[in-house]
């Protein structure tokens, strides 16, 4: 199953609560910070959330 690699790049200061929710969900807690999820509809509903604040790139 092909996996996403989300990394934060940018600050969460100033986002909506549930963007910075959506954040702490992932795993993401400062900028930098890299996770790997499956590539599964909840989880790109959450990065799309952030889409703004995280690079994503898909990774097999």
């Amino acid at each position: 199953m092909p996996t996403l690699k989300v990394t934060q790049t940018k600050s969460a200061n100033g986002a909506k609560k549930n963007q910075r929710e959506t954040l702490r969900t992932l795993g993401l807690k400062r900028i930098g910070d890299v996770v790997e999820k499956d590539d599964r509809p909840e989880f790109r509903g959450m990065v799309n959330t952030v889409i703004h604040l995280v690079s994503v790139e898909e990774v097999d």
